[in-house]
């Protein structure tokens, strides 16, 4: 394979050079033909870790024809071999996970710890779509009426098109385009413009691994790029994940040229702990889950409601949260990397001082937090918010930042109708030892996404993932079933013969 990246073990905040990323069209790389960027470490803005040129209409239209070509023959490939294919890909990713580990590190801050867990919840997607031959069959009845056999097929769409945030940048690509290409479409990928390094190195693998030219391209580019790829006409469905203005753009847009789409949305992830919980066991998880990858991910937990003595475990939640060590995360002592940009830290730190003008007390302030030897990193500290109440803006708008919110309520009915309030449905935790509580909680929370004792309710691979509300737009979630719904369209047969059978029966009159 003629590589176009130079992003293994080498590639690190200490090497010194920038790694030069290129578009994969039809097999071949080569650079955008728009404006140039540059990206730093999060960990250290003043380390250069990627250069690229943004994807034009030129670019994005030789992406699509390339796609549309090799999908006439992508589709016949027999979906055993295709699977194959993909077996052979998911093996080349297994050898390589630590390699797009530490990508994910150097270009999203998050832990290695953290990063090689998204890389696992990958590889299973991959896992799962390479069992393709058995997950997309039709239905068959015979005889549904007088010697006419009904039947139900599915066949791929054709052109895909997919757009992934910044915040996973190998797992939510890894949710797209395997399950995509297995069921017999052509894919063209566009990487968040804030972390690509690891996407095309994605595709670069699937390339190695066996794909044929033009089944799997990328596009570097920004919003406008994706627009321009949702607009073209050979392009059938259309994949996002990101947040909820951006999504709704997205299903606005995509509607409007009669494409099918996907697209997730943000959230505000509530965690009950009722008096009966386990208060080590709540305590841990409500940590992990509101600043695992620094809070930027649509599964943190955003707020906790302590229900009636449940209360008494604030201070055990502060004190786990200021042990979190901020740091570079391919250090092993970090469990609290950096936010993506400095724009982003100063967003949330506006939500630290919006929070305190509207009344809610600041009991952890992760602006006195400090990282020592990383004076130009993204960095801020864990924090929590008490007294918070659901009419403040904190409690209904989704901050992706390392902040939780604290919320009281007498009861249960009182914490799920807190909870219920808001305009985002993705996921919700309860902590009980309670079967009849947490049946209760199943029952009435308005989330797609539910943990009983569990901090992030996110599914595996053969289950979809995906939220209620405002947290998705269009009718078919990622990964699992409902993305092979999404990427294949159905037929149904009414199959009929006339004359003879073999014995000289008549099987039709």
């Amino acid at each position: 394979m003629q590589s176009s990246n130079t992003m293994g073990e080498a590639a690190s905040p200490a090497a010194g050079t920038a790694t030069e990323l290129r578009n994969l069209v039809g097999g071949s790389w080569s650079a955008g033909r728009g404006q140039a960027v540059t990206l730093y470490n999060p960990a250290d803005a003043k380390a250069e870790v990627a250069r690229f040129t943004y994807s034009t209409q030129d670019d994005v239209r030789d992406a699509v024809t390339a796609a549309e070509r090799a999908f006439v023959e992508w589709r016949s490939t027999p979906i055993v071999k295709r699977c194959r294919i993909l077996a052979h890909c998911k093996e080349l990713l297994e050898q390589h996970r630590m390699e797009i580990a530490r990508l994910i590190v150097i270009e999203n801050g998050k832990t290695l710890g953290e990063a090689e867990a998204e890389v696992r919840r990958g590889l299973e997607v991959v896992e799962f779509a390479a069992g393709m031959p058995s997950l997309s069959k039709g239905d068959y009845i015979p005889d549904i009426s007088g010697r006419i056999d009904g039947y139900m097929l599915r066949e791929p769409l054709g052109v895909v098109v997919g757009a992934c945030p910044f915040n996973f940048p190998a797992m939510i690509p890894m949710w797209m385009f395997p399950v995509a290409i297995a069921c017999g479409n052509t894919f063209v990928l566009k990487p968040s413009e804030k972390c690509p390094m690891t996407a095309t190195r994605l595709v670069e693998l699937f390339q190695e691994g066996g794909l044929p030219a033009g089944v799997l391209n990328v596009l570097q580019g920004d919003r406008e790029t994706f627009a321009a790829m949702i607009a073209a006409e050979p392009v059938r469905a259309v994949s996002f994940v990101g947040s909820t203005p951006a999504a709704e753009a997205v299903w606005k847009l995509a509607g409007s040229h009669h494409k099918r789409v996907q697209a997730l949305g943000g959230a505000k992830n509530h965690n009950i702990v009722m008096p009966d919980a386990d208060p080590q066991g709540a305590v841990n998880a409500v940590v992990g889950a509101a600043y695992g990858c620094a809070g930027e991910r649509c599964m943190a937990t955003s707020t906790v409601v302590l229900v009636g003595e449940a209360g008494k475990l604030l201070p055990g939640l502060i004190d786990a949260a200021r042990s979190l060590r901020m740091g570079d995360g391919l250090e092993t002592e970090t469990t609290l990397g950096p936010l993506i940009s400095a724009a982003h830290r100063d967003r949330v730190l506006e939500y630290l001082e919006l929070g305190q003008r509207e009344g809610a007390k600041l009991v952890l302030d992760g602006r006195e937090a400090s990282t020592d030897g990383l004076p130009d990193g993204h960095f801020l500290g864990a924090s929590i918010f008490d007294q918070v109440t659901p009419e403040m803006r904190i409690a209904r708008e989704e901050i992706f930042g390392p902040v939780l919110c604290v919320m009281r309520a007498a009861d249960l009915d009182e914490a799920i109708a807190l909870a219920n309030q808001s305009e985002f449905g993705n996921g919700a935790s309860i902590f009980t030892n309670s079967g009849g509580a947490a049946q209760h909680f199943r029952t009435n929370i308005e989330v797609g996404m539910i943990g009983i004792n569990a901090g992030v309710p996110a599914p595996m691979a053969m289950f979809s993932f995906g939220g209620h509300k405002n947290s998705i737009y269009g009718d078919l979630r990622a990964q699992g079933p409902d993305a092979i719904e999404f990427y294949t369209q159905k037929k149904t047969v009414i199959e009929r013969w006339f004359g003879t059978g073999p014995t000289g029966s008549i099987w039709s009159k």
